[in-house]
């Protein structure tokens, strides 16, 4: 594998997107906090958030958990600003920066990424000069690393990467489930950063822990092959493979999962050429799944005229597919949707459908999820 930057970093990063819950719903700062402390005592450094993230509670939880507790030079952190929510003009999208800065406490971030740049919103971030803005923080050592996150097609990525040249690195979603699916086309974008000699983070290696559990008939062929390897670390060792990955950032949610991380991270090896012809088997096998792609990230949701439980509703929707229950779901539809607009409240007013970083078919899929309310 040839240099380029970051090849030295630790291969797990720790993504700050999905930390343990208490029962109210707010972020457990001391289970937060045990689990930094045993990701930095293995080596780990990459610390990932975003402004966006559990509506600033994750950078706050950040300061707690990670910035008051640990020297400075002992990790690296990395946050996000975003033009297309929570912001309405030029100004309050680059007061997020400050914001970001006072709730973590960091002082300077490592990693500064323009974020989730799609085809409906990536105009904005020129609109409100946003790239100027980032190489002005950069130049006056408030940020050391700058690129963004993408969640588009090829083309667009490629146009960027042409207009922004001097980007550090960017982020992609890469996966063995999407490494083909040409909704993410991440094998596409993949090849495009390297030929453009841009060094990636991978978001979404597991897919929102969908590959930590797979359909049955992919932990079969799991399984027969390495009893004693956990699903997700098939995906995470998939990604960290690669030439050019800085690293690969897991949205841990609890001890056991920081402890399976880094039983295979902390010494990572990449896959094998045996490893490999296994995923690919694996690969086949889920190109014949029809299940809804949906991550459950929830962008969906945030500007929902109707409030409609989108993520819920699709999961109702798989869970029934891989098993169907005595009242065809109708129950688990109920309580998902408890609260909250049903799939027959949709206006087709498309705002998911542009946030939605799988670019699902929401529209067309809730309409086929009313069945579920007859």
């Amino acid at each position: 594998m040839s240099d380029y930057f970051g090849k030295e970093i630790f291969k797990l990063g720790f993504g700050l997107m999905r930390l343990p819950k208490n029962q109210d719903g707010t972020i457990n700062v001391e289970q937060t906090s045990l689990m930094v402390n045993k990701f930095i005592e293995a080596g780990g450094t990459y610390f990932d958030t975003a402004y966006v993230y559990d509506n600033g509670e994750s950078e706050a939880v950040t300061k707690k958990a990670l910035v008051d507790r640990h020297p400075r030079d002992k990790y690296t952190l990395c946050t996000k600003i975003n033009a297309w929510m929570g912001c309405h003009d030029e100004a309050s999208a680059k007061q997020e920066f400050f914001t970001s800065l006072e709730r973590t406490g960091a002082g300077y971030f490592d990693y500064y990424l323009l974020h989730a740049l799609q085809r409906n919103n990536y105009k904005k971030y020129d609109d409100y000069h946003l790239w100027d803005f980032v190489k002005e923080l950069k130049a006056k050592g408030l940020v050391k690393y700058y690129g963004f996150s993408f969640h588009a097609d090829p083309a667009l990525l490629e146009e960027l990467l042409t207009a922004h040249p001097d980007v550090d690195f960017i982020q992609l979603q890469i996966n063995y489930a999407d490494w083909n699916n040409p909704g993410v086309a991440s094998r596409e974008c993949y090849e495009i950063a390297r030929r453009h000699n841009v060094s990636i983070t991978v978001m979404e290696p597991v897919k929102g822990g969908a590959l930590a559990n797979p359909p049955q008939r992919v932990k079969d062929i799991f399984d027969k092959a390495n009893q004693n390897a956990s699903y997700a670390s098939w995906a995470i060792r998939y990604a960290a493979s690669m030439e050019g990955i800085i690293t690969v950032l897991s949205g841990m949610s609890n001890m056991e999962q920081m402890d399976d991380n880094l039983s295979y991270m902390k010494d990572f090896k990449p896959l094998s050429e045996e490893e490999q012809k296994i995923i690919e088997k694996v690969q086949e096998e889920l190109n014949k799944d029809n299940s809804i792609k949906c991550t459950a990230c929830h962008y969906c949701t945030e500007d929902c005229p109707m409030n409609i439980a989108i993520p819920e509703i699709f999961g109702v929707v798989n869970a029934e597919n891989l098993k169907a229950s005595w009242d065809g779901g109708k129950q688990a539809y109920k309580i998902a949707t408890q609260e909250k607009g049903k799939a027959s409240e949709c206006i087709e007013c498309g705002q998911c459908e542009g946030a939605c970083p799988q670019h699902l078919e929401i529209i067309k899929l809730l309409k086929d999820c009313r069945k579920m309310e007859e």
